[in-house]
């Protein structure tokens, strides 16, 4: 079970999420919690990095930002027993929950978990917090943000759970943001594929990493809402969205169409940032100087359009990176001028990514089509494109993000009433 932020904030969500926990163990189950910290801590604790030293080390960022969860594990396994459980926080240096040595992005790359599965089998309930682990080197480290979700899909794989539940502020996994479309849909079943694109590309129920483990390790992930009444219905009977296989969604889905929804979802990112780099020589190799650097500072690039080569043999190289990366990203790009030998350099910090995923795109020609003509309708310009088997995106102007998922959830029919399998 892995509790979020908002479902820990504060002592009486504690004391609510306390009793769901409560109830799971009593209906017999053997269970393991993975805690966020409480909503906003974590910015709270990175901009007291930023403010003691704005080119902060990540080893140190580490140290403050971990404590977060630290604080939430303590109070839930201090809740649990003051209901009568027998509860124990697990650290991440503990278990040890190992990682490798990039810190503030580390992977997790193992899970000691003999001693959680004895002390589980003993009937104890193991609270660990998530988002931290511990490095080659025996410091701490942290997973990058929203690593949690990582933390808890990590340690379903590593004990052999039957599934892991992320509770968090939403009751599922909608067809797009509920608070940007009032019809959007809560789905009953989404393949990892798709929860893949869609965690990549904007959807903040559940972290990328998070989903690309499940797929990896197999491990059932359920999304419910923590913000639930005493009397609700047991997790194992609420209707959250299942996250599967594509072969266990085949017989979950045995007697539905399977391709009924053409889309599956509709996703928005505000955080990216468009970087443009001017008259970049147009020969073989330079494009390499460009990300070479960028990937060995970890900043990672999504969205790239290399423009038709100008007479003088340049062109111009356009690409994404993450908000928070932009400031390094061009720190880093303008110490290698020279190298590279572009002519400028322009950010935009004022961009949004626009994504919409379905498998239903494999076997049905048209998609893009219909999202290129619904954006030129209401005149939303679009500044990059990019695509895979199952998604495309485009980037947009930051002010229309709102406009075009409306549009978007329109022009693809997906206003209908009623919960979309």
């Amino acid at each position: 079970m892995k509790f979020g932020g908002t479902s820990m904030a504060g002592s009486e969500r504690i004391r609510r999420v306390a009793n769901i926990v409560r109830r799971q163990q009593a209906a017999g189950h053997e269970v393991a919690v993975v805690v966020s910290a409480m909503a906003g801590e974590t910015d709270r604790l990175v901009g007291f990095c930023r403010e003691a030293n704005p080119l902060y080390d990540p080893a140190e960022y580490d140290v403050v930002v971990a404590s977060g969860e630290q604080v939430t594990a303590g109070l839930l396994a201090l809740t649990l027993q003051a209901l009568g459980c027998k509860a124990r926080s697990w650290l991440g240096w503990q278990l040890p929950i190992h990682t490798d040595n990039v810190h503030a992005k580390a992977r997790i790359e193992g899970i000691d978990a003999q001693a959680l599965l004895t002390s589980m089998a003993a009937g104890e309930i193991a609270v660990i917090p998530g988002f931290q682990g511990l490095s080659d080197h025996g410091r701490i480290t942290t997973l990058g943000r929203g690593g949690s979700d990582t933390s808890a899909v990590a340690v379903a794989a590593g004990i052999g759970a039957d599934r892991c539940d992320i509770y968090t502020d939403v009751d599922g996994v909608y067809t797009t943001d509920p608070r940007i479309v009032a019809k959007a849909r809560k789905l009953k079943y989404v393949t990892y594929e798709e929860m893949l694109e869609l965690a990549s590309v904007g959807s903040k129920v559940l972290q990328t990493r998070s989903v690309s483990l499940a797929m990896k390790e197999g491990v059932r992930v359920q999304v419910l809402s923590s913000f639930i009444d005493d009397d609700a219905t047991p997790a194992d009977e609420i209707p959250g969205t299942l996250i599967v296989s594509d072969e266990e969604l085949a017989r979950l889905t045995e007697n539905v169409d399977m391709e009924r929804q053409l889309i599956t979802g509709i996703a928005a990112d505000k955080n990216e940032a468009k970087i443009i780099l001017t008259r970049v020589p147009d020969r073989p190799g330079a494009v390499a100087t460009i990300f070479g650097p960028l990937a060995g500072a970890n900043i990672n690039v999504d969205m790239i359009i290399q423009n038709v080569g100008r007479d003088k043999g340049e062109t111009d190289v356009t690409f994404t990176v993450p908000s928070a990366d932009l400031l390094r990203a061009q720190t880093l790009l303008e110490a290698q001028k020279e190298a590279i030998g572009y002519n400028r350099i322009i950010t935009d910090g004022k961009v949004a990514k626009i994504s919409v995923v379905g498998v239903g795109m494999k076997s049905h020609a048209g998609v893009a089509a219909t999202m290129f003509r619904a954006m030129a309708d209401r005149g939303i310009n679009i500044q990059a494109i990019s695509t895979s088997e199952i998604k495309v995106s485009v980037l947009i102007d930051e002010d229309e993000t709102e406009l075009a998922v409306r549009v978007l959830h329109s022009a693809y029919g997906m206003d209908a009433e009623g919960e979309a399998a």
